[in-house]
């Protein structure tokens, strides 16, 4: 995989991440609505690299400590894949560097 492969890749998961929060925290907050149906979120790799959010909705109760812990889950998932992003992007900095002398 190459440098802007691995950045790709970083990024679409910090994207499938911020999915999976809104999902959440539209769930949070509707909780009490009738009729609100609780939001999944579904992650899946794609062929060219990386991962997809799909959300959708469950017939199953909210229940707000899942809630939190899937946040807490997925703000550790969106630091982990910066750290990532990252990390190659100061790759691409050093071989940029080391192609320029």
């Amino acid at each position: 995989m190459s440098i802007s492969g691995i950045t790709s890749t970083a990024l679409s998961g910090m994207r499938a991440q911020t999915t999976r929060v809104s999902a959440i925290a539209s769930t949070i907050a509707n909780s009490s609505t009738p009729g609100y149906a609780r939001l999944n979120t579904s992650l899946t790799s794609v062929a060219s690299a990386g991962v997809q959010a799909v959300v959708s909705p469950t017939a199953s109760d909210v229940d707000p400590a899942a809630e939190l812990t899937d946040l807490i889950e997925a703000e550790q998932s969106y630091k982990a894949n910066a750290v990532v992003f990252e990390t190659g992007a100061d790759m691409w900095e050093m071989l940029m560097s080391i192609k320029r002398d």
